[in-house]
Formats: C-alpha cells, sequence, structure tokens
C-alpha cells in the first residue's frame, strides 16, 4: 500500500480483516494525508478536509466500520451544513438538513427556481439507489462489467441521457442560465465538491453534491477533529494485524512483466536515507495520478492522458486559534464567503466549545480558498505574497468575526507547504475536477492497465472527500476478492 490516506487507510484495514498481509509505506510522519490534523499552541487545525459524509446508519462509513468492528468516530450533524454569504448580503442562504426546511429557504432565496430543484433530486434518488450496489466505475474487466450490470435497474437508465450534461445545461433548461444570484450559489457550492463550477460539473454528480448535506443522509463535525477518523482506521488496521511504515517514500514502483511475478517498490527510509526494494503481489496505490505516473516511469500508461487534463486544484488556507469571543453567537460550522467583486471565495469551518480543536473559551477557524499554481510556482517574492494573501483573508474573515485584538495564533498553508506535508503532485487538494469527461464512465479506473496496480483516492470515481475515496476503497477491495475467487 503506497499512501495512509483515507482511501489507503481504508483499503489496508478491509484487506488485512479479510485475511490478507498488508503493509503501508507513508512518506510522512503521521496518517491520514489531507484529511490529517496538526497542533500548535493547544489548538487541532484540520489539514484539509473539515466534515465528514456518510456516518448515518447504512452509510458508507457507517458499512465499513461495522465490517471492521470498531467504533465510529463521535460526531455532531451539521445543521445548517454551511451558511453561504453572497457579495454585498449580510443574511447567509443556510443549507438545511431537513429536506422540507432546504425547500423553503431555496423557494425564498431563489424565487422560480423549484422545478430546477425538483429536477435535480429526481435525478438524485436513482443515481444514489445505483450507487448503493456498488457498481465498477468506469468497468475495465469482464467481472467489472458484471458487477456493473448487477448494479443496473429500470430506473438507472432513467438518468443515462444526462451522462453527457452539466448542471450549466440544467440551468438552461429550466431558464435560470440569466438567474445570476442562483448561480453563484451553484458556483460556490459545487466547487466545493467537484473542483469546478455549474457550467463545468457533470449533471449526474452534482445532483449528488447538491443532496448530501440533507436527511436522510448528512454532513458531520468530528468531536476531536477530522484525525479520529484516520486514527480509527488505524486501529482496525493493527487489530487485524496490517503494518504502516511512516517516513518511507516510496520513490519508484516496477511493475511485473508476467501475471505471478511480484511488483517491486523502491523505498527510502527517510529517517536513515537507506533505501530498499520491496516486492509484493499486489500493489495500491493511494495518491494522486500524476504521483502514480511519476512512480511508474517510462511504464505509465497515464501520460497522454494527463497531458489533456486541465491544471489540478490547489488551495491557500489561514490558519487561526482566536478567542471565543470573535464568534458569533450561534455561528455555523462552515460558512462560505465571496468577495463583492466576485474573486475570493472563502469556505470556512470554525470549531465548537468542548469539541477539543481549542483549549476552554477559545475556537479555532480555518479559511480555505482555490488558488492558481502559477501565482505560488517559483515566486521571487513567496514570503511576501504568502504575508499578503494571509492578511487580505484576515480582512475577509474580520467582516463576520469579531478579529481585532483576539486572535492568538495564525498560519498559513500555501500550495508549496501541502507539497512538502502530503507530497501531493503540486501540492494539489481535491481530484481531477467533476467534469463530463473526467466523471463516472469516463473517469479513471481503481483498476489500472497494469494488472494487480491500483488506484485510490480522490482522482478516481466517485470524486473526493472521505466518503468519496471511502467508497473507492471498498470498491478496489471487492475487485481484489472476486480476482483472487476466480
Amino acid at each position: 500500500m503506497i499512501g495512509a490516506g483515507i482511501g489507503g487507510l481504508t483499503a489496508a484495514a478491509l484487506l488485512a480483516k479479510r485475511g490478507y498481509e498488508v503493509s503501508v509505506y507513508e512518506q510522512a510522519a503521521i496518517a491520514g494525508g489531507c484529511a490529517s490534523s496538526f497542533q500548535r499552541r493547544g489548538f487541532w487545525f484540520d489539514v484539509g478536509a473539515t466534515q465528514v459524509a456518510g456516518l448515518e446508519p447504512g452509510g458508507i462509513h457507517h458499512q465499513i466500520f461495522t465490517e471492521l468492528g470498531v467504533d465510529l468516530p463521535a460526531a455532531t450533524l451539521c445543521d445548517p451544513a454551511c451558511a453561504v454569504f453572497l457579495p454585498g448580503e449580510s443574511q447567509p442562504i443556510s443549507v438545511w438538513h431537513d429536506p422540507i426546511a432546504w425547500q423553503q429557504e431555496r423557494q425564498r432565496q431563489f424565487p422560480g427556481s423549484e422545478p430546477f430543484w425538483q429536477f435535480m433530486q429526481e435525478l438524485f434518488a436513482p443515481s444514489w439507489r445505483f450507487h448503493q450496489r456498488f457498481p465498477v466505475l468506469p468497468p475495465r474487466s469482464w467481472g467489472d462489467l458484471i458487477q456493473l450490470i448487477k448494479a443496473l435497474r429500470p430506473d438507472t437508465l432513467t438518468t443515462m441521457p444526462y451522462t453527457f450534461a452539466t448542471v450549466g445545461d440544467a440551468l438552461r433548461g429550466f431558464g435560470l442560465a440569466g438567474d445570476r444570484r442562483l448561480r453563484t450559489f451553484l458556483d460556490l457550492q459545487l466547487k466545493l465538491y467537484s473542483q469546478v463550477n455549474a457550467a463545468e460539473t457533470a449533471l449526474l454528480y452534482g445532483a449528488t453534491a447538491l443532496a448530501v448535506s440533507q436527511a436522510p443522509l448528512g454532513l458531520y463535525h468530528l468531536q476531536g477533529r477530522m484525525q479520529t477518523l484516520t486514527d480509527a482506521l488505524l486501529a482496525a488496521l493493527a487489530k487485524y494485524g496490517g503494518k504502516i511504515y511512516y517516513r518511507h517514500l516510496v520513490q519508484q514502483l516496477d511493475p511485473a512483466i508476467a501475471p505471478k511475478v511480484a511488483h517491486r517498490l523502491q523505498i527510502t527510509d527517510l529517517r536513515t536515507q537507506a533505501s530498499f526494494c520491496q516486492t509484493t503481489d499486489q500493489v495500491i496505490a493511494n495518491v494522486p495520478l500524476q504521483n502514480l505516473h511519476e512512480l511508474l516511469g517510462k511504464s505509465s500508461p497515464y501520460g497522454d492522458r494527463l497531458a489533456k487534463l486541465p491544471p489540478p486544484s490547489v488551495a491557500f488556507v489561514v490558519y487561526l486559534g482566536v478567542d471565543q469571543a470573535a464568534i458569533p453567537t450561534g455561528c455555523p460550522p462552515h460558512l462560505q464567503f465571496l468577495e463583492a467583486d466576485g474573486g475570493r471565495s472563502l469556505f470556512v469551518s470554525v470549531s465548537k466549545p468542548g469539541d477539543g480543536r481549542a483549549p476552554a473559551g477559545q475556537a479555532t477557524i480555518t479559511a480555505s480558498e482555490f488558488t492558481e499554481t502559477s501565482k505560488w510556482a517559483n515566486c521571487p517574492n513567496y514570503g511576501e505574497l504568502k504575508q499578503q494573501e494571509t492578511q487580505r483573508a484576515i480582512a475577509q474573515l474580520g467582516k463576520y468575526f469579531d478579529l481585532e485584538n483576539h486572535i492568538r495564533h495564525q498560519e498559513a498553508g500555501t500550495p508549496q507547504t501541502f507539497a512538502r506535508y502530503t507530497a501531493r503532485a503540486g501540492g494539489q487538494v481535491g481530484g481531477l475536477g467533476m467534469r463530463v469527461g473526467t466523471f463516472g464512465p469516463f473517469g479513471i479506473p481503481n483498476r489500472t492497465p497494469i494488472p494487480r496496480v491500483w488506484l485510490v483516492g480522490d482522482c478516481t470515481h466517485p470524486g473526493e472527500g472521505t466518503a468519496g475515496v471511502s467508497y473507492g476503497a471498498l470498491t478496489v477491495v471487492g475487485q481484489i476478492v472476486r480476482q483472487a475467487q476466480g
């Protein structure tokens, strides 16, 4: 196993539970990747991911943890899931967990748009049932195809005409393309889940992304920090005899040239700088596609595909430890702010009193935005730029939070920071973007063209987020087990 992110740990723990001998090599000193946490002056900050889906009964994490026989991390439901502040508006659009409350909210906020929302719900329901049957997308073997066919039902076919459509197409179809306010809201929300705006987001993915906050599903705020999800998976891995090696960097994957020949991993122990070779029958890479391409070198089949992809998303993040007095009464755990000029969009996560992220009487604020790779790459005044962007973000946050004299700790993470600590190529966050050409049947398969080499993480179906990568990991485990059974 290469990488100990949520996808890698999920696959590793499930395979260990099923009797496989599992070793995980992680280049960092801790597991979790972009869903890990770090501590400063008594404050705990989540590196990237700050919320979790799939904890509800029957949800993907509930299924996985039930199979592993370990308790789910303690969590509280996010309601509203997010409060979205549009430019020049002091009252947010609240994305409520209760479907009726959310329907009333959107009817009040976006008059005349209800047919669009009902259409999205009609697409979501059969799509969700389809994915609960764990189809393999895109299929790359007869076994995958059989699994896909087994997941199909008559209602699944109703969604197929929209395979090539985007959310933007749906807006035009309902005469809403000119509704700037609705379009802005959708762009903000979809960017969080699909990496791209409404014009580019695949319609079937967008229908799911816009429905995941409502009952019977929901988004959750973990008690303690995001690292508790990782810790639970590590406990399961250890329970079933799996091993993890920290500060071990896999630098090269030499794939086998014959069916029964082992793959070779070239690994460096970063603590001693000693290098060694490890052979293995199966390889699961929990890395971005760009990293897998580099690991395979001349053996990589992904060069042409990567050349056609847009640049991956990168982020700038500000981490603040503040006095609780800085947080408005009734502040929801997640907010979005858009600058008046339509520029910077901040996604903000706020700790709750007693959730273990801050000392008594204090709180954490994490604010992230997508940024341009070119802005940071080879920047001659990197330190100055980082400081400018930090102050700009704090100024924007100060319009909602009372930050004057209440900041106790601040630091920022750039694409270079993410690259250094997660080893993700270019410091990228999220996946490839859920465009039509990279979603579902047109996405990157878990089953690579190299036999017994698998890919998990946010670059494969169904996309980013802890629930998405866990779903992909469970799919890979099923494929490996079915393959072993012949």
